[in-house]
C-alpha cells in the first residue's frame, strides 16, 4: 500500500472553485464514501477547510486511485463538463465521455497530486501551517485532528493514515512549541485591518460591524478592538450568539433584520457567516453608500462561500465601497512568509519527514524479519526437544550450554540477512529482499501475519 494525496487549495484553484466545494457541508463524508466505494483505496481521510480540500488515501495502485478521487472531487464541486455548457450530470449516457470523466477533466487543472514520500512531506507541511494562506497559523492542527477523528468514527482509516496523521499532528505541535512561528505569522484578520486602515485612515474612532458570531468572527471582533475600533456592532441570525460575542468584545448586538441599517452606519464591515448565498448584496451596498453620502467604506469578506456579492457580478459601480475577499487577502499575504522562523520550521519538517520514512521503511520489513527469527527459534526448540529424547540424563548446566551454543550459531547466521534487509529497506528495495527471504526460508503468509498481529486479550 502507498500513500496518496489529491487536493486543491488557494494555491491552485480560484476562489470560485473553492466556493463551489464549500457550498456542500457534507462533502467530506460523500467524497470519502465515494472513494472507498470505488475499491481503489483501503483508507481515506478528507481534510476540508475554508481554503483547501484534500483527500488522503492508502492505495494499492496509483492510477485507478487518482481517477476515482478526481471524479469524487469533481462531483462534490458540481463542475460543469467542458464544452457542453451543461452540468456533467446531465450528459446523456451515449455521450463519448462519461459524466464523471468530464467533470474530472474540468477540475484537473486545479488539482495537485502527492504520492508516497511526497505525500508524507505534504501532510507534515500542512500541519505546521506552512501551506496555509496565513503562514504559520495553528487552526489547521484542529482541523486535521477533526478530520482524522471523523474518519476514525466512520471506520475509514487504518494503520497507514492513523500513523501519517498522528505523525503530522505531532510535528505541527513541535512547530509551534519549538519555534516562534506564531509570532511571525500574519493572520488574515490582521492583514485585512491593515488594508482597511490604508483606505479609511487610522482606525481609532472608526465604527465597525461584524456579521456572524463563529470562531473567525470572534477573532475579527477581538482584533478590531485591539486596533482601536471605537464602536463595534455584532449581527448574527442567532441572537444569543450575537449577544455573547458582543459581551465578550464590549460591543452591541443588533437583530439580523437590521443588517442593512448596521452596514450603512459602519465604516468597516467584516463578514464571516456559514451561509450559502450572499448575505450582503450589491443592492444593499448601493443603498448603504447612498445613505452614507459616499463616505469611504471598507467591506472584508472572510467567508467561503462568500458572504458578499463579488465585484465582478455588480451591475454598476458603487462609489466609496472597497471590497476585499479571501482571494485578495491571499495575494496581499504573498511574500510575507520569508522569515527566519519559517526557515526553522521547514528544516524541522525536513528532519521529521526523513525520520518518519526511515521508521516506515524499517517497519515494512519488520514482519518478515520477525517471522524469520520466530522460525529459527522454533527450530532451536525442536532440536533441543530431540536432544532431550536422545540424551535424557543430560544435566541442566550442560543442556543450558548446548542451548546457548545453538542459539549463538543461529544468531550469527541470521545477523547478516536481517541487517541487510533493513539496509535494503532504506534504499527502497526492502520489499524485494524481504520477498526473497520469504522464499528462501519458506515463510508462509500466516507466519508473517502471526507476528504482525497484536496479541489477543485473555477472555475474562
Amino acid at each position: 500500500m502507498s500513500l496518496l494525496v489529491i487536493g486543491l487549495s488557494h494555491h491552485t484553484a480560484p476562489l470560485g472553485v473553492l466556493e463551489a466545494l464549500s457550498e456542500h457541508p457534507d462533502r467530506a463524508e460523500a467524497i470519502a464514501s465515494s472513494v472507498l466505494g470505488s475499491a481503489t483505496a483501503t483508507e481515506t481521510v478528507v481534510l476540508s477547510t475554508c481554503n483547501r480540500l484534500e483527500v488522503y488515501a492508502s492505495v494499492p495502485a496509483f492510477h485507478p486511485a487518482v481517477a476515482a478521487i478526481g471524479e469524487a472531487l469533481a462531483v462534490a464541486a458540481g463542475i460543469e463538463a467542458p464544452e457542453s455548457g451543461r452540468p456533467a450530470a446531465e450528459l446523456a449516457p451515449s455521450d463519448p465521455r462519461s459524466a464523471l470523466a468530464a467533470r474530472a477533466e474540468a477540475l484537473a487543472d486545479h488539482l495537485y497530486v502527492r504520492y508516497d514520500d511526497a505525500a508524507v512531506a505534504h501532510a507534515f507541511t500542512v500541519a505546521c501551517g506552512l501551506d496555509s494562506m496565513a503562514v504559520g497559523e495553528a487552526q489547521i492542527l484542529g482541523q486535521m485532528r477533526d478530520a482524522l477523528s471523523g474518519a476514525q468514527s466512520r471506520g475509514q482509516v487504518g494503520e497507514s493514515l492513523n500513523s501519517l496523521f498522528q505523525g503530522a499532528l505531532r510535528v505541527g505541535k513541535r512547530a509551534h512549541t519549538d519555534t516562534d512561528i506564531d509570532q511571525h505569522s500574519v493572520s488574515l484578520v490582521q492583514i485585512a485591518l491593515e488594508e482597511a486602515s490604508s483606505v479609511l485612515g487610522p482606525l481609532d474612532g472608526a465604527s465597525a460591524a461584524v456579521v456572524g458570531a463563529g470562531g473567525m468572527s470572534g477573532l475579527a471582533a477581538a482584533t478590531a478592538r485591539r486596533q482601536g475600533i471605537s464602536s463595534l456592532t455584532i449581527v448574527n441570525r442567532t441572537p444569543d450568539r450575537a449577544e455573547r460575542l458582543a459581551a465578550a468584545t464590549s460591543g452591541v448586538a443588533r437583530p439580523w433584520a437590521e443588517l442593512a441599517d448596521v452596514v450603512a452606519q459602519s465604516d468597516l464591515v467584516i463578514s464571516c457567516t456559514g451561509a450559502v448565498g450572499h448575505v450582503i448584496t450589491a443592492d444593499l451596498l448601493a443603498e448603504s453608500t447612498a445613505r452614507r453620502g459616499g463616505r469611504p467604506q471598507m467591506v472584508i469578506d472572510l467567508a467561503l462561500p462568500r458572504d458578499v456579492q463579488p465585484v465582478d457580478s455588480w451591475d454598476r459601480e458603487i462609489p466609496g465601497v472597497t471590497l476585499v475577499d479571501l482571494q485578495a487577502l491571499g495575494l496581499l499575504l504573498e511574500g510575507r512568509a520569508d522569515t527566519t522562523e519559517v526557515v526553522r520550521v521547514r528544516d524541522l519538517v525536513t528532519g521529521e519527514v526523513a525520520d518518519y520514512l526511515t521508521r516506515r521503511m524499517e517497519k515494512s520489513v519488520a514482519p518478515t524479519v520477525a517471522a524469520l527469527r520466530a522460525r529459527a527459534a522454533a527450530l532451536v526448540a525442536s532440536e533441543m526437544d530431540r536432544l532431550d529424547q536422545r540424551v535424557p540424563g543430560l544435566d541442566a548446566s550442560t543442556r543450558a550450554e548446548v542451548a546457548l551454543a545453538v542459539h549463538r550459531i543461529v544468531e550469527k547466521l541470521l545477523h547478516t540477512p536481517t541487517r541487510r534487509v533493513k539496509e535494503f529497506a532504506m534504499e527502497g528495495s526492502g520489499d524485494d529482499y524481504a520477498a526473497a527471504l520469504r522464499e528462501l526460508f519458506d515463510l508462509e503468509p500466516k507466519d508473517i501475519a502471526n507476528v504482525s498481529a497484536p496479541p489477543k486479550r485473555a477472555q475474562p
